[in-house]
């Protein structure tokens, strides 16, 4: 791999390219590490909005570069490529890179971010600890988002795990032991605890009936979560504008169909029902982009009613407890992961 960063490689295995200068800065050794991986769990796009916000805000510099040839299945997860016309242009290739930001008040942090890798996850895992102890990172903090049976009128819910208990006592209520298929942050949070780090993941609960929209809601959550975990003053205010716009469309569509109205005003009376003495520490935005109608929506009210009627043993859907507040139990395929 050639290291278009300059200077030497830092990782023996190969899977990455450093900038010797920052690796070697004294300016970067302590600061907490953000992640972000899009490919998994993403509800509401949250990692996507979440990274391409911190980017875009940050004045991001290129710490060390991932080889994604090494690491993703191209046919699973194509590139984008535009054709103008007669010609091609605009190829979008993946890139998966530690960087340096600034926050809001000029203070220097990490984030990992790019897609999940879809090979080679324990080679990546020790690479990243690797980088980790290099840059004698403390604290490493991760975000995504899964599809729950809550409703969008009310604060998101947030699962938190790792071991930092004073980052996840009093915030997390739904506390389950279920098998859930893993995620690289997974691995990854369980390797640096066998190394010794301050790792947290913080799992925002999105109303599965918008889980496949672009819901800046789910990145508004995540962005503070990871702002207070980390002291950083974080992004949100470009989301949260979006967000006013957004309800607007949701309360048209919502008024526009009994059978959403009953869903919502449902899932309103069980999550306030469940979190009558929990308290919430936030209020959220909502989404931009493109939303789903009353019909699609209709659909789902079905499919979640369905669930809730006979489907909680089948396979798929994890048992929920009485201190799930947030609506416990979760679509199918949707439990966050055991804390």
């Amino acid at each position: 791999m050639n290291n278009a960063l300059g200077g030497p490689r830092q990782d023996p295995a190969g899977l990455y390219a450093a900038a010797q200068e920052l690796m070697d800065d004294p300016a970067l050794k302590g600061l907490p590490m953000l992640m972000g991986f899009t490919g998994f769990a993403d509800a509401g796009h949250a990692v996507e909005q979440i990274t391409a916000e911190l980017l875009r805000s940050g004045s991001p510099r290129t710490v060390a570069e991932f080889d994604v040839d090494q690491l993703l299945d191209y046919r699973a997860r194509r590139p984008r490529i535009t054709f103008v016309e007669d010609h091609l242009e605009d190829y979008s290739p993946p890139r998966l890179a530690l960087h340096v930001l600034d926050d809001g008040l000029g203070q220097p942090y990490l984030l990992l971010a790019g897609p999940e890798p879809d090979f080679q996850w324990e080679r990546f895992a020790r690479a990243v600890v690797g980088l980790v102890e290099q840059l004698d990172v403390r604290l490493v903090l991760w975000t995504h988002s899964i599809p729950m049976p809550v409703p969008h009128t009310r604060p998101l819910g947030v699962t938190v795990h790792g071991n930092r208990p004073e980052l996840i006592e009093g915030i997390s209520r739904w506390k389950p032991v279920v098998s859930v298929p893993a995620a690289i942050g997974h691995l990854l949070e369980l390797r640096l605890v066998e190394a010794g780090r301050g790792v947290a993941g913080f799992v925002v609960h999105t109303p599965h009936y918008l889980a496949e929209a672009e819901y800046p809601a789910t990145a508004v959550a995540g962005l503070e979560h990871l702002g207070a975990a980390a002291s950083l003053m974080l992004p949100t205010d470009r989301l949260r504008e979006a967000n006013r716009e957004i309800e607007r469309q949701i309360a048209e569509q919502v008024a526009s169909s009994e059978d959403v109205r009953e869903l919502v005003e449902g899932l309103e009376a069980r999550f306030d029902e469940r979190s009558a003495d929990v308290p919430r520490r936030s209020l959220l935005a909502a989404m931009s982009g493109e939303l789903p109608d009353a019909e699609v929506l209709g659909a789902a009210v079905e499919a979640y009613l369905a669930t809730q009627d006979g489907g909680r043993d089948e396979p798929g859907h994890a048992r929920g407890t009485d201190d799930d507040a947030d609506g416990g139990g979760s679509a199918e395929g949707a439990a966050p992961p055991a804390d």
